[in-house]
């Protein structure tokens, strides 16, 4: 067929979707049978498209043509999906993940307490025990770590591609500490007193020599939304594991299941805080700038993550939710 006759033969097709597209931007959508018309045109409109690309390369008037209209028809079916993909995000950010945060806030206390008490013991009894500080760390593999191995492991990369390790990394853990809390909540508390007693012999390392300050300045930028969401993903965990030791009055495996759905919300949420935190560690905290500049940031993000949390799970709360019926309307 030459192009004349596939232009005669096409350009009923196209006038008509060119029509319904028309329509369909300006006169606030199609009825369902003009959208599945539609459908079908643009369908149709993209085979001819890739038809003439091949046949027809030498006139590039049908083509652009044809590459113009079928974008056209792509944009009005497919951005027609934009609205209620925006109302799915919002309605997750604002009610259904703060309300399954709010119903965590006892779990979230424990999980808090399970870091930071071995946090704090570990990183006070390195700071002001000659003996513990030998035993942790010989002097020359201490003096290594804190003049040169903790700050270069946050610089010692591209930014990207660290940033990426660190993501993928955070999201293991927060899963780990998620996931355990089925083993009747034991490797989650295992791993949330590992993880606090980690960041405490560290602190106490700097602390013990006088640089303190420096420890600080490297582990605040992302540490405060970091371990944060490591220790929500805890609570969640903790939370599963409670449901399976004393289910109430559900059945066991039905008290689990309610459990993993709520707080399964919970950990997809925890993506964009391990996202952000890696963010920060792979951009900021590596950098020569000053700690003040650092730390603030660090503090910015994890204001604007748990300050929005916290602001809906109270919205959320009065409303009664409780991150399982939280697909009220915004």
């Amino acid at each position: 067929m030459d192009i004349d006759a596939f232009v005669v033969a096409r350009q009923d097709a196209w006038a008509r979707l060119q029509e319904l597209t028309e329509h369909a931007r300006h006169v606030r959508g199609v009825t369902p049978d003009e959208l599945d018309e539609m459908v079908h045109l643009y369908q149709r409109a993209g085979a001819d498209l890739a038809n003439a690309r091949v046949e027809y390369a030498a006139d590039p008037m049908v083509v652009n043509r044809l590459t113009l209209l079928v974008a056209d028809a792509h944009g009005v079916l497919y951005g027609q999906r934009d609205p209620e993909v925006r109302r799915g995000v919002a309605q997750f950010a604002m009610v259904t993940f703060p309300a399954a945060i709010y119903a965590l806030r006892r779990y979230i206390a424990v999980a808090a307490l399970l870091t930071i008490l071995p946090w704090a013991v570990f990183q006070i009894w390195l700071a002001v025990s000659p003996t513990a500080f030998d035993v942790a760390a010989p002097d020359a593999t201490a003096q290594q770590y804190i003049e040169q191995d903790f700050e270069d492991y946050y610089s010692n990369q591209p930014s990207q591609n660290f940033a990426t390790q660190v993501f993928l990394n955070n999201i293991r853990v927060g899963f780990l500490a998620f996931a355990a809390g089925a083993l009747l909540c034991v490797f989650t508390v295992a791993l949330l007193v590992y993880n606090g007693a980690n960041v405490g012999m560290a602190g106490g390392l700097f602390t013990h020599v006088g640089q303190s300050d420096k420890f600080w300045g490297l582990i605040l930028p992302h540490g405060l939304l970091e371990i944060s969401a490591v220790i929500v993903a805890g609570a969640a965990g903790l939370r599963i594991g409670w449901a399976v030791i004393d289910p109430g009055d559900r059945p066991r495996f039905h008290a689990f299941v309610d459990e993993a759905r709520r707080s399964g919300s919970v950990l997809v949420g925890l993506v964009v805080a391990f996202l952000l935190a890696a963010m920060v560690e792979g951009f900021v905290t590596g950098r020569p700038w000053p700690t003040s500049v650092r730390v603030g940031i660090g503090i910015g993000v994890f204001l604007l993550f748990w300050g929005w949390t916290i602001v809906f799970a109270v919205r959320a709360h009065r409303r009664g939710l409780d991150g399982q019926t939280a697909d009220a309307p915004l």
